[in-house]
């Protein structure tokens, strides 16, 4: 199985909303890039996800499954993106930030680091292990 990273302002959405939206979990909409539309195509039910607050700390803090396969985003009037929907399943024990990201020469490679506006991104599975652990879980 695959893993990724979603990206959220969590001024706009945090972490502890998702957490809120419980096992029913909740959609993840307003992807507006090709790139991240591809991917968010590609997930598979099940397949967990970095949740990262973009912009206020920066860093991942929980991670999330999927839940419900891409479908159309009402909020697009063009009709061309779609929308996947998430559960949390766990947070970090201790939140990673960008800048300890980009300080593991491990991880000099993450899309992450070197694309960070990217909205929805893959993950390695040598970049999931290595996160995991420096988060706790």
């Amino acid at each position: 199985m695959a893993h990724w990273l979603i990206k959220s302002e969590p001024n706009k959405w945090s972490w502890v909303n998702q957490v809120e939206a419980g096992e029913k979990g909740t959609f993840w909409n307003g992807v507006r890039n090709h790139t991240a539309k591809q991917y968010l195509m590609a997930m598979k039910l099940g397949e967990q996800a970095f949740f990262y607050h973009s912009n206020e700390g920066k860093e991942i803090v929980g991670i999330v499954e999927v839940i419900k396969l891409f479908y159309p985003d009402p909020s697009d009037a063009t009709g061309k993106f779609g929308m996947v929907d998430f559960r949390a399943v766990k947070p970090l024990k201790k939140p990673v930030s960008l800048v300890a990201i980009k300080a593991d020469p491990r991880l000099k490679d993450m899309i992450l680091v070197n694309n960070s506006r990217l909205s929805v991104q893959p993950v390695t599975d040598a970049e999931w292990k290595i996160i995991c652990k420096e988060g706790g879980v």
